[in-house]
């Protein structure tokens, strides 16, 4: 196999029928790496809205137990990658997904809102660091599995194209990014978790890199200093450098799923599906009485 036939399997596929499976390949074939590093990059954005922001840290899920939270995110939207929407273990993950987000007080715009950073962010961070950009039929596959999964999480006035997805986030964010303490924090634990992957000497040099990927808007929110230009630099162009050494290397013949990364380190002896995620109690911290502006999302 040479290095555009994935591609071109790719484009055989309708992105309306075979979204499932277009998103598969691309995901877990062509850009695992670099769909692990934009998926962290989209949550990372979420935090800068400040009703998302001081919702985790009152639960303080991203504050108390950053790697669990991390872990159990990736797992759980890695299951309905892997198995599909029909599937007992797709469906094990969206009942939990669901009876999680029902526990909060979540409005229906947030979850649009979160759900257009799965669909925009992956994309942008291709064409700035991929070894190739998404194909038109890669974004409509893409539009198509978050509508799908949209709709089982019961998000009502979803985007119907990847055009609109990307509006709907550049106006989102333009309208609601803004300083919250709690945000703030949700920020910094996850920078923190970052940094704890790796030995301990490196952690403010992993910190800075990280804060050298972050837009304008982000730092503005959080209020952090702007990164050196050298520093935004030297990171961005070893990405790209990165970028091009992987153009020269085979394709992967193998999957690479979420579960299988290195960063996932909470469950060493393996998980079960159904016992990921909190199990969120109405009444005690960080978790009111759900409201009834968005629709309860359907069990499967």
């Amino acid at each position: 196999m040479k290095r555009y036939d994935r591609l071109k399997e790719i484009l055989r596929l309708d992105p309306e029928r075979d979204f499932l499976t277009i998103y598969r390949l691309t995901a877990t074939y062509e850009f695992p790496w670099d769909f692990t590093r934009a998926l962290e990059l989209a949550l990372y954005r979420t935090y800068a809205v400040p009703a998302i922001g001081r919702l985790l840290a009152e639960t303080a899920e991203f504050t108390d137990r950053p790697q669990k939270r991390y872990d159990d995110t990736a797992l759980l939207l890695d299951a309905v990658v892997e198995h599909g929407f029909e599937s007992e273990e797709g469906r094990t993950a969206l009942r939990r997904i669901n009876r999680m987000h029902r526990g909060y007080d979540i409005s229906n715009d947030d979850m649009r809102y979160v759900l257009c950073t799965f669909v925009v962010t992956p994309k942008r961070w291709l064409d700035a660091y991929g070894w190739r950009r998404l194909s038109d039929h890669e974004k409509r596959a893409s539009a198509a599995y978050y509508r799908t999964l949209g709709r089982h999480m019961g998000i009502t006035g979803i985007p119907g194209s990847y055009e609109e997805f990307e509006r709907f986030l550049d106006d989102y964010e333009a309208a609601h990014f803004a300083w919250d303490e709690g945000g703030r924090k949700v920020s910094d634990a996850t920078l923190d978790l970052m940094g704890s992957w790796y030995p301990r000497v490196l952690a403010p040099v992993l910190r800075g890199a990280s804060l050298a990927l972050l837009d304008d808007s982000l730092l503005k929110a959080f209020r952090y200093e702007q990164p050196r230009p050298a520093a935004r630099a030297a990171v961005r162009g070893a990405l790209r450098l990165r970028a091009r050494a992987v153009r020269l290397l085979p394709p992967r013949t193998e999957p690479h799923y979420a579960r299988q990364n290195p960063e996932i380190k909470g469950y060493p002896g393996g998980y079960r599906v159904g016992e990921l995620g909190t199990f969120p109690v109405p009444g005690l911290r960080g978790c009111p009485v759900p409201h009834t502006g968005r629709p309860a999302a359907p069990a499967d």
